[in-house]
């Protein structure tokens, strides 16, 4: 199938705010066509153009000197414009003979060179004519002071170039609007969520997370029944998004932005897997807000899918045309004189999806603490009750406690001499609070561990062996 008719197809399948605003592939097509109808009229078929460029220029693609047939292909930008022309060099028109003269006479009259005031006005049907001579013809060493030079504007080739700036600069003004929507509709998101995913301090009353603490945390009791919140269903769904590395992968071996077809898979498998485990309805999400929300979620991520396909149609559609123009008009991608002649073509350095990726990863996942951020870096588990070392770093207290016991100093991090020195004045109350909000059910899972291990350690002490069970004589 030609591309032309798999990029319509593409264009079908996504939404209007993208596809009426793509490469209007077809009609460069047609502008092209009409590229080589105007140089055939001035006798410059593609090969004959071919081997006159070919002859301005060395085989390493440097600027010959001046030779007979001097022809190079240029745009002038000086009005801001791509406006492409050829410039050459031939040799003067020799005087008629008496029995032609009155025919060169007329076309004399009706197209003559103005280039400069002391430029020769040559006939430009001559000069063409002589153009095509010495490409068939071996060239011979003549002064460049004997040539006389002429500069032909391609109208339809400026068209060209024309309608493909206006298309790629409408295309990277929509794709800007498109992020300012985006941002604006993902802080709607992040702000239902974060209503629908709220912590204890939200819903407790007996419980602040700016309070201070006045007494044990050892003797205190979290209460996460009765919560009207969806915390732990959204927490279950980032950290399945997370995990999935649907746009781009962050392993070592192929770290990078994923194929359109991967990114599409592992989307389709990110919304089975949060069906499959009741995220999707009812079951797990209590609130209808959140239900909606993650329907949005979902949308959010369909349409970054959308951008991206959208993204690399186009990428391909202009290095397609560009392809086609150099082929069948036979003129270079690249002038003469200017390394980039395509520059005043509007360009992105940046994808639009990674960014629309970034925005989700800062915008809306963060606003869902991770319990991976306020683990212990020794058992592995949340550390409530964190004791914070005069270091900086922060392990649970039952983890301290053990190397106290066993006599060892050293931070496991640093290794500075501080842990022997750790009491209940290290004691994290800030962060203890923050835990227990967004955390209530693991501190009190690890509540009771500490508890239980405490008790266990003071029956040792006592010569009690723990694991003996109780015989009533």
């Amino acid at each position: 199938m030609h591309f032309s008719k798999t990029y319509a197809q593409l264009l079908e399948g996504l939404p209007p705010e993208l596809s009426n605003n793509a490469i209007e592939y077809r009609q460069l097509k047609k502008l092209i066509n009409q590229v080589v109808t105007e140089l055939l009229a001035l006798g410059l078929g593609p090969a004959v153009l071919h081997d006159l460029l070919q002859s301005g220029t060395d085989p390493k693609g440097k600027r010959r000197e001046a030779t007979p047939t001097r022809v190079f292909y240029e745009f002038n930008s000086d009005s801001g414009h791509i406006e492409p022309r050829l410039r050459l060099w031939v040799d003067p028109p020799v005087p008629p003979s008496p029995p032609s003269r009155s025919r060169v006479e007329e076309v004399d009259s009706e197209k003559r060179d103005s280039r400069s005031d002391d430029a020769e006005h040559v006939p430009q049907v001559a000069l063409l004519w002589a153009l095509q001579r010495r490409a068939e013809t071996p060239e011979q060493p003549v002064d460049i002071a004997d040539k006389v030079e002429l500069v032909i504007p391609l109208a339809s080739d400026s068209a060209f170039f024309r309608l493909l700036s206006t298309t790629l600069q409408a295309l990277s003004d929509n794709l800007l609007a498109i992020h300012a929507q985006f941002v604006a509709t993902l802080a709607d998101l992040t702000k239902v969520v974060s209503d629908t995913a709220r912590p204890v301090s939200s819903t407790s009353i007996g419980f602040k997370a700016h309070s201070p603490f006045n007494s044990d945390a050892g003797v205190v009791r979290v209460d996460a029944s009765s919560r009207k919140s969806d915390l732990y269903s959204w927490r279950e769904i980032f950290q399945l998004y997370v995990e999935a590395e649907i746009f781009e992968s962050v392993s070592e071996r192929n770290r990078g932005a994923r194929t359109i077809e991967e990114s599409e898979t592992r989307l389709k498998q990110f919304a089975e897997r949060v069906t499959t485990r009741g995220l999707g309805d009812g079951r797990k999400l209590k609130l209808p807000q959140s239900r909606q929300a993650l329907e949005s979620f979902l949308a959010l991520n369909v349409f970054i899918l959308n951008v991206k396909k959208f993204e690399l149609a186009n990428a391909e559609a202009t290095r397609k045309i560009l392809k086609k123009h150099a082929k069948r008009t036979a003129l270079p991608v690249t002038d003469a004189s200017n390394t980039a002649p395509l520059a005043l073509l509007p360009a992105s350095n940046t994808s639009l999806p990674r960014i629309l990726v970034q925005e989700l990863g800062t915008t809306l996942l963060p606003i869902i603490p991770s319990l991976d951020d306020y683990a212990c870096l020794i058992c592995t588990s949340i550390a409530f009750k964190p004791i914070r070392l005069s270091c900086g770093h922060l392990f649970c207290v039952r983890c301290l406690v053990k190397m106290q016991k066993r006599g060892q100093d050293d931070c496991p991090m640093c290794r500075a001499p501080c842990v022997l020195l750790a009491d209940r004045s290290n004691v994290d109350w800030a962060m203890l609070n923050f835990m227990r909000d967004w955390f209530p059910e693991e501190s009190s899972v690890k509540l009771r561990q500490n508890e239980q291990e405490a008790a266990q350690e003071q029956l040792v002490e006592m010569g009690i062996d723990p694991d003996q069970k109780c015989i009533v004589m």
